[in-house]
This record gives C-alpha cells, sequence and structure tokens, in this order.
C-alpha cells in the first residue's frame, strides 16, 4: 500500500499530530505532500500527483475538503481540528487506526458530489456544498432558483446553499436545512437569511438539474466547499447536478448517527 500524508502546514497542531502519524508508518511507502515536507526537511509532491492507494489527513474538515478536490484516493482523516466530523480517528487512536488501516481491516464509504458549471466552466466538484451569495455584506439578491426548468424558489435573501447529504451537517444545517443520511442520493436547497418568513429549504433528488439565476444581475460570489471562489457578475447562468466523482472515506464502523449524535445534537 502506497500512502500519500497531508496536513494543514499553517497549523502548529497539524503539523505536530501528522509529525506522529509519519512516525508511526515508520518504513511503510509513504508520499508527503509538498508542504509539510518541506516542513520535514524532505521531498514531497503536491497532492494531485501523488499516485497513492490512500492519503492520510491531518486536520479538520477543511484539510479534508481541499484534499478531495485534488484526488480520487480514499480518504483517511486524522482529526486535528476541533470538530473533525468527517475524520475518522482522534489522536489517541493514530497507531490502533494505521495499523487497522495496513491490515486492510476496513472498508470504503462513498458520498456523492456536486457538479457546479458557471458560464460553462466546469469548477471543482463540491463534497459539502456550492454557494452563491451576495458579493457585498447586507445586500440582499433576488434569485430564481430552477429544478428540471421548473421554478421552485422565489426569494431574496443573502445567498442560496446547494448541499450534498454529506454538506448537509455544515453550512446548510446552520441556515435550518434537514440532516440528511449520506445515503441518500438527494440535494438540500436553501435559502440563506431569506426576506420571505416562509422560504425553507428543498430536498431534491440527486438526477435533478438545479439552476440559479438572479432577477436583476448584481455582483455575487461563488463558493465550492469553502475552497474555491468565484465572482460573479450576476448575468451569467451557473448549474448544478450529479459529479460523476466520488468522495470516498476509509471507515471502521458505520458511525453517522453516532457522530451526529455527538459532535453536533449533543455538544456541550
Amino acid at each position: 500500500m502506497r500512502i500519500g500524508v497531508t496536513a494543514n502546514s499553517e497549523v502548529p497542531e497539524s503539523i505536530r499530530v501528522a509529525r506522529k502519524v509519519i512516525g508511526e508508518l515508520g518504513d511503510e511507502d509513504i508520499v508527503l505532500e509538498s508542504g509539510i515536507a518541506r516542513l520535514f526537511g524532505r521531498e514531497g509532491k503536491p497532492i494531485e500527483k501523488m499516485d497513492i492507494d490512500v492519503l492520510v489527513t491531518v486536520g479538520g474538515d477543511g484539510t479534508i475538503l481541499r484534499s478531495l478536490q485534488r484526488t480520487s484516493a480514499p480518504i483517511f482523516g486524522v482529526n486535528a481540528g476541533v470538530l473533525g466530523f468527517l475524520a475518522e480517528v482522534n489522536e489517541d487512536e493514530i497507531s490502533t487506526g494505521l495499523r487497522r488501516l495496513l491490515d486492510g481491516n476496513y472498508f470504503i464509504e462513498e458520498r456523492i458530489k456536486l457538479r457546479t458549471v458557471l458560464k460553462g466552466q466546469r469548477l471543482l466538484d463540491a463534497t459539502n456544498e456550492a454557494v452563491v451569495h451576495t458579493a457585498h455584506v447586507a445586500k440582499i439578491r433576488h434569485f430564481n432558483v430552477f429544478v428540471d426548468d421548473q421554478l421552485a424558489m422565489d426569494v431574496r435573501a443573502d445567498g442560496i446553499i446547494i448541499s450534498t447529504p454529506t454538506g448537509s451537517t455544515c453550512y446548510a444545517m446552520a441556515v435550518g436545512s434537514p440532516i440528511v443520511d449520506p445515503h441518500v442520493d438527494a440535494f438540500v436547497i436553501a435559502p440563506m437569511a431569506p426576506f420571505k418568513f416562509g422560504a425553507r429549504p428543498m430536498v431534491v433528488p440527486a438526477s435533478s438539474k438545479i439552476s440559479i439565476s438572479l432577477v436583476k444581475p448584481k455582483p455575487c460570489l461563488c463558493v465550492i466547499d469553502g475552497q474555491q471562489e468565484m465572482p460573479m457578475e450576476g448575468g451569467e447562468g451557473i448549474s448544478f447536478n450529479l459529479s460523476e466523482e466520488r468522495a470516498r472515506f476509509i471507515r471502521f464502523e458505520k458511525a453517522f448517527y453516532k457522530k451526529t449524535r455527538e459532535k453536533l445534537v449533543c455538544m456541550p
């Protein structure tokens, strides 16, 4: 097994935990991501150029989302952040987790991703969500949202979130959307701070084609998983549909509801 390792090189805690991961891997065939490789005085490669079987990510969920935009390899997440909802192990579980990984004692969980096309250009796929929101603070926009060419939402709001089930426990949840089991093939359409109280989130089949237009073209911003940002003038077309790619995670147990209960519902 060839294992890639990446970490958030701007967070000292992530670097410390990454050093522990590398130490535990010992003489295994590993490839370090360029950023942390420099910190450790070793050679490395960008994630997108790694020829690997598994990518170990050290950090928070942002590190995992960035990695999923650059590799199709399964992700083994080591939490060195605050919440770590997408990660599989915490620091005290590194040794046991890596041994199970090397022994093949795991399964791969696949989750759908969202494809976004803006002005005819395909952006990076989203594991969590794509967001179209106003480019200026405290300036709402008038959005029309279409599902399979039918007008589904006519709303004035700060923005519109198009979320996967994975993202339903993230940004979409923060604006009142339901939590969706990651094995449900659906997308959530959620208005952000809608002007009308009756404007509620919608759940639509993942086979749907979703598009957004502005009634009056004004500057907006499209953000993919909080990582990629694309400015919009407001008059261009933007559409969303199911990606042919999948996000893949190394898992030791089926624990979605356990994580939801412990990390989101019953948080202190």
